[in-house]
């Protein structure tokens, strides 16, 4: 679950209450305020030897075995990465899963194969996405995105020419095609999941969004 060596400490902290007095980075969800850092939201603080940060508990992944999620690199240590994966911890990647280095912000997929008693999760299937964007969404949405037997996806992905890889962790890595129209229907999905005949709306939107862009080109 983490670096063996790496002593990592973890909280729950609530918005304004100080979390050192020591000096370290700054890291995500957390301020300096004469020298000492405080959390600016409520969630889990997460603190090493040189950097500190707070990752919100709203709207949190939890993680399940065999779960595909997309991941971020937030920092390099000596034998490897410290991977956000929207959860309420953080993930530790070996760098032997690799055959280039990587950067903070780049952007992986990776299958959960293990999650401990606090949610923590281990990664493996690794797989590194080179350009692109990333659309984030409430992790509760993304069956609705994905479809019954994936038919939504297929949908998005028809109407848009959209390479689309869906992580089940709120995250949805797309490039190519028209990643603006992929970006509204995606956010459509979201705010309208409890609707019935989701899939009907989506495509009559995608259909007349379509037609709309072919009449501005002519």
């Amino acid at each position: 679950m983490q670096e063996e060596g790496v002593q990592l400490k973890k909280k729950i902290v609530v918005p304004g209450e100080l979390l050192t007095e020591e000096r370290k980075k700054v890291g995500q969800h957390v301020f300096l305020e004469n020298g000492k850092v405080y959390s600016d939201c409520l969630g889990i603080y997460y603190s090493d030897a040189d950097t500190a940060a707070v990752i919100p508990l709203h709207g949190k992944y939890i993680p399940n075995t065999s779960d595909l999620i997309i991941g971020i690199v937030v920092s390099e240590t000596y034998a490897g990465y410290i991977v956000d994966i929207n959860s309420f911890y953080y993930s530790f990647v070996p760098k032997e899963m690799f055959r280039e280095q990587l950067k903070k912000g780049a952007i992986i997929s990776a299958k959960i194969v293990d999650v401990n008693e606090i949610n923590e999760a281990d990664l493996d299937d690794v797989r590194v996405f080179y350009g692109g964007e990333l659309i984030d969404i409430l992790p509760v949405k993304v069956p609705r995105v994905i479809g019954k037997q994936g038919s939504m996806l297929e949908l998005l992905k028809k109407w848009t020419q959209t390479t689309m890889v869906v992580g089940r962790n709120g995250r949805i890595w797309a490039k190519g095609g028209n990643i603006g129209l992929s970006v509204q229907a995606i956010k459509k999905i979201e705010r309208e999941a409890h609707l019935s005949n989701l899939t009907n709306s989506v495509e009559d939107f995608l259909k007349k969004s379509n037609e709309q862009n072919r009449g501005e080109e002519e």
